[in-house]
């Protein structure tokens, strides 16, 4: 698993806490949607934290990241703290975005984390914009754009694509297939379901990645970075992954079988890194149980936060709506 990357303990189990945290903590967004604390649509991203993880190992602060509606994975792994994404969810003012934005637009200014789109590949066009700003006003700057394999097949991804090769925009294109995109199979949809080809066919450097490793994902994010950062332009990665949940709480899930779910759950991302550290001593039983102990915590806190939290006034609801609201809040 690590031949291609050299990473040592310390690393190793930051990986592993970051997808176990994220794994608990979407359980617990369960837990309260069904309980109604949590409104509106929720998107989990049970399967595929290897990805969030390995691609924001790698990212700088001085990074953008925009990320898809299922994003509470790429939030946690960027840092936005979880009892703010918590608030946000809960609707409270105290979240990210005042509890405006829900799951689905989560935000944090400060970690240049744009955060979610529900609007099938809408975040590629913006996404070119923060990296066409960067080029210009923050050399160096990479911004990572997440998106599904369902985004491909928009007219806005064909013309993403071709503009940031065409201006060489600092910008990491990372597609996270799961092959169904909400529910209809990548093969009945597209032609060509090697999606990383279509980067090639703009001259684009692109790879496929095994996005049920995390060690893979890094390792390849590395690569991109370094081919971006070096003034070369856009760089495409296929991170082939597989979401064990429905695409969303309302998902009967006609479109797949069980026995599939249960051959993509023996690839499960957070046991493959579990296993492979035990067995090269990595990763003790102690050590195991004080880092579930350290999350468990951490999410009943976030959750305590999130429940405290208060209201947005009736009075107050129409902020926020014209850009002079913003420019006053900025001051």
């Amino acid at each position: 698993m690590t031949d291609k990357l050299h990473l040592d303990r310390a690393h190793l189990h930051r990986l592993y806490r970051q997808m176990l945290r994220i794994r608990r903590y979407e359980a617990k967004c369960v837990e309260l949607y069904q309980a109604q604390k949590i409104r509106g649509f929720l998107h989990l991203y049970d399967g595929e934290e290897a990805v969030a993880v390995g691609v924001m190992s790698a990212l700088e602060a001085r990074d953008a990241v925009v990320a898809t509606y299922r994003e509470h994975g790429q939030a946690l792994a960027r840092g936005v703290p979880m009892e703010r994404i918590t608030a946000e969810m809960l609707g409270k003012v105290e979240g990210c975005c005042r509890g405006r934005g829900g799951s689905m637009h989560l935000f944090d200014r400060e970690r240049r984390f744009y955060g979610g789109n529900a609007i099938v590949c809408g975040g590629l066009p913006l996404a070119a914009g923060i990296a066409l700003a960067d080029q210009r006003l923050r050399p160096g700057a990479v911004t990572a754009c997440f998106f599904g394999e369902g985004a491909v097949g928009e007219g806005a991804f064909h013309e993403t694509m071709n503009l940031a090769e065409l201006w060489r925009l600092p910008l990491l294109f990372v597609c996270e297939n799961n092959l169904y995109a909400m529910g209809v199979p990548l093969a009945d949809s597209e032609v060509e379901t090697d999606l990383w080809r279509k980067a090639r066919a703009y001259r684009m450097a692109a790879e496929p990645v095994d996005g049920m490793d995390p060690v893979e994902v890094e390792a390849a994010t590395r690569r991109a970075l370094a081919h971006i950062r070096s003034g070369q332009g856009p760089y495409f990665l296929e991170m082939r992954t597989y979401r064990f949940r429905a695409h969303s709480m309302f998902d009967t899930q006609a479109y797949r079988s069980r026995s599939e779910i249960d051959a993509w759950r023996q690839l499960d991302p957070i046991e493959r890194l579990r296993r492979w550290m035990q067995a090269n001593h990595q990763l003790t039983e102690a050590e195991s149980a004080a880092i579930d102990a350290q999350i468990a915590a951490e999410i009943d806190a976030a959750v305590a936060f999130g429940e405290a939290g208060s209201a947005e006034p009736a009075d107050e609801l129409e902020r926020f709506v014209l850009m002079d609201d913003v420019v006053q809040e900025r001051a």
